[in-house]
């Protein structure tokens, strides 16, 4: 593990708004030199001057779409080529669609899969083996509360997450002894940019669950000092965390019956 208060690299995925950007801000502030991934060039350069002016450190942007195929292979080896060792990996890019399965479209539900499932693992595949190479590195994976109870009217979103959660906690115990940490930030709906979107979708689920919103900067700080100190998962704000613990107690049927009455509250 690098040395704590180090100056180290993190890559951050889907940094470009969100908690992919107060993450960004967050090791900014502590120090670090950052790489930013994400489809909007134009956000990320934006966001990188930013980080520059305020804290000095340096900030390379790299546009790039992680679920078109390829894609991750294709920045794992222009990163090769510059000589630019990842110590820190933040996989937070991903997607959701709120709404009835049975009404989504192949296109969608494969859209979720690519970007929440197979981009992450493919991250994390590329760029973890270096670091147990160095005996060093961290991963911090954005799940989400979903990842521990069944979500219908999300169902392929909660199920994305449910794998990235799993991933996490076993790839962790497998790296024990590495130097190699692997956290999953679990966080509940968070003021961002796809929680605009869901509410313009559906604003009747967004105020049924408005009482446990969080701001993107207080789940940064979740995420930041959890990566940082090695913990497996962090679940951001008291009644998220209530909430999942007591899921976690319930029986799976009674869960799955209640988050499915509040969904159709919402539909």
């Amino acid at each position: 593990m690098g040395k704590e208060g180090s100056r180290e690299t993190v890559l951050v995925t889907g940094a470009s708004m969100g908690i992919g950007a107060a993450l960004a801000r967050r090791f900014a502030g502590a120090g670090h030199d950052l790489m930013l991934v994400a489809r909007s060039l134009d956000k990320l350069e934006a966001l990188a001057d930013e980080l520059t002016a305020s804290h000095g450190v340096k900030v390379v942007s790299i546009a790039a779409d992680l679920a078109q195929d390829g894609a991750v292979a294709r920045l794992a080896a222009t990163l090769k080529r510059r000589r630019l060792a990842i110590d820190i990996l933040v996989n937070n890019a991903g997607i959701n669609d709120l709404g009835h399965f049975a009404r989504m479209t192949p296109a969608a539900n494969q859209a979720i899969i690519r970007l929440n499932v197979a981009a992450a693992t493919a991250m994390m595949s590329h760029f973890i083996p270096p670091m147990v190479a160095r005996g060093h590195g961290r991963v911090l994976n954005i799940a989400s509360t979903s990842a521990f109870v069944p979500v219908p009217f999300m169902a392929t979103y909660a199920a994305s997450k449910a794998y990235l959660l799993s991933l996490t906690e076993s790839v962790s115990e497998e790296l024990q002894g590495t130097g190699v940490t692997v956290t999953a930030l679990c966080p509940g709906v968070t003021a961002t940019p796809m929680m605009d979107a869901m509410a313009e979708e559906n604003s009747r689920f967004v105020r049924l669950v408005a009482s446990t919103v969080l701001d993107a900067t207080e789940v940064a700080d979740a995420g930041f000092d959890a990566c940082m100190s090695g913990q497996v998962v962090q679940v951001p704000g008291r009644v998220n965390l209530l909430t999942t613990l007591a899921s976690r107690a319930m029986p799976k049927w009674m869960t799955r019956r209640l988050v499915g009455f509040i969904g159709r509250q919402a539909n």
